[in-house]
C-alpha cells in the first residue's frame, strides 16, 4: 500500500499516512474550500488501510484551527477509526499548543464523543 503525503497549504494541513509504520499524521490548519473533496483521498486511504492494518496504529493530530466542515469530516474520520479498532490497537494523540485553548477544547470534545477510542491530549512541548 502506498504512502499518502499531502503538503500543507495556507488552508490545509500537512498529511502523512504510512501503512508500513502504522502512523497517520495530520498537522496545521484545516479550512479548505471543499473539505470533502480535499479529504477524499485520506478517507479512501484509511478504508484501504483497515483491510490489512498494522498491529498498532498511531494517529497524531496537531490541528491549529479548523472550520465546521472540517469538524464534520474529523467526526467521520474518528467514526472510521472507531469502527476498525478491533483490527488494530489505535492510539490517537491530539497535540495542542498551551496558548491555543480552542484546540485543547476541540480535543476534549472529540474525547467525549469517542469514548471508546484511546485519545490522549498532549500539550505541545517547546524546543
Amino acid at each position: 500500500m502506498k504512502e499518502l503525503r499531502i503538503e500543507a497549504s495556507q488552508y490545509t494541513p500537512q498529511i502523512s499516512m504510512d501503512a508500513q509504520k502504522g502512523i497517520i499524521e495530520i498537522a496545521g490548519k484545516s479550512y479548505p474550500e471543499n473539505t470533502f473533496e480535499f479529504y477524499k483521498p485520506v478517507i479512501e486511504w484509511l478504508e484501504e488501510y483497515f483491510i490489512n492494518p498494522q498491529q498498532d496504529t498511531a494517529v497524531n493530530m496537531e490541528i491549529v484551527y479548523f472550520n465546521s466542515s472540517s469538524s464534520k469530516l474529523f467526526f467521520d474520520f474518528f467514526d472510521i477509526l472507531e469502527e476498525n479498532q478491533d483490527k488494530t490497537k489505535i492510539t490517537i494523540n491530539w497535540i495542542y499548543d498551551k496558548e491555543n485553548e480552542s484546540a485543547k477544547e476541540a480535543g476534549e470534545e472529540f474525547q467525549e464523543d469517542f469514548e471508546s477510542l484511546e485519545m490522549n491530549l498532549q500539550e505541545k512541548t517547546k524546543i
